[in-house]
């Protein structure tokens, strides 16, 4: 089950997704499924167009499905997906 806690190591493709900050102006707002992912870039399916979006240059915000939208800066979620699966994720909370 995705939640905002996991989501950076969870599978992102057939989530929506939307670019809420770039580096480039022109990409904020495009928003769409992601169809596949790479080490570096997601391809998302905007309408009838395929873009590909580099990572490490934007935020998103990802709609996960109970609903919630998570923002997710495009760093923490570089990596190839079935590496980044393994990844450990500093908690914010300590036992």
């Amino acid at each position: 089950m995705i939640t905002p806690q996991n989501i950076i190591r969870h599978e992102l493709v057939g989530l929506n997704i939307k670019v809420s900050e770039s580096n480039d102006k022109n990409c904020i707002g495009v928003s769409g499924c992601i169809i596949d992912e790479t080490k570096d870039m997601l391809l998302v399916m905007s309408g009838q167009k395929r873009i590909w979006l580099a990572k490490s240059m934007m935020a998103f915000d990802i709609t996960i499905p109970s609903g919630d939208v998570v923002r997710v800066s495009g760093k923490r979620i570089l990596g190839r997906p079935e590496e980044r699966i393994r990844k450990k994720v500093p908690s914010k909370w300590k036992k």
